[in-house]
């Protein structure tokens, strides 16, 4: 099972500012961007810093997001990275994949369980999560926001969910390794009481006899 993306849009004005120039961008709440692509020009533009920041931090590597620049150009397009100040964290600059029509994109697609498992609720067990995230190829039009899976076939410690167990939307090619383990569940520790052994107690000794003066 899959979720469908949401729309995600982001706003983006043109810039001709290149160079030492764009600290003047920063300086004013924006960062510097540059959406490109196969067989497309460069486009230079400027978003809102705090507007891109919320989206990095919620979106998924795999969101499409809805670029609209100067209130009436939309492409569509993927963050395909960003730079970061190492000492302030701060956004530098932002680079935008635009996504064509026809053609298919690489991604990576997080992964998320579903239901219960025997292993789990009744005999003790711990749910192992292998991986979180997988490797696909799809047409924009045709990539999940993310995958699920049902874990209630994991009803004992010896079952394991492999990738190629997931059901994939129509169109969506899986690129990672099929026979990698998704999930699987952990027998529960058993800890062992220490044995001790009981010790034999002597028998008290005897006391020494007295003895009797000679008569």
């Amino acid at each position: 099972m899959s979720a469908q993306s949401t729309k995600t849009v982001l706003t983006a004005t043109s810039r001709t500012e290149i160079g030492k120039h764009v600290a003047l961008l920063r300086r004013a709440g924006k960062v510097p961007a540059v959406v490109f692509g196969h067989g497309i020009d460069s486009i230079p533009v400027a978003l809102d810093a705090h507007e891109f920041d919320h989206i990095r931090r919620t979106a998924h590597s795999n969101t499409i997001v809805e670029l609209k620049i100067d209130g009436k150009d939309i492409h569509r397009v993927m963050v395909h990275g960003f730079q970061l100040d190492p000492r302030t964290r701060r956004l530098l600059h932002v680079d935008l994949f635009e996504l064509k029509s026809g053609e298919e994109v690489t991604v990576e697609v997080p992964l998320h369980s579903t239901g219960e498992s025997f292993a789990v609720v009744r005999l003790g067990g711990s749910l192992l999560h292998n991986i979180d995230h997988i490797r696909v190829r799809a047409l924009p039009e045709a990539l999940p926001a993310s995958l699920e899976y049902s874990i209630e076939s994991l009803v004992d410690f010896e079952g394991a969910i492999h990738l190629r167990d997931l059901a994939l939307p129509a169109g969506v090619t899986l690129l990672s390794d099929p026979d990698e383990v998704v999930a699987k569940v952990a027998a529960p520790r058993v800890v062992e009481e220490p044995v001790v052994e009981a010790g034999i107690e002597a028998a008290p000794e005897a006391p020494e006899a007295e003895a009797k003066p000679e008569a």
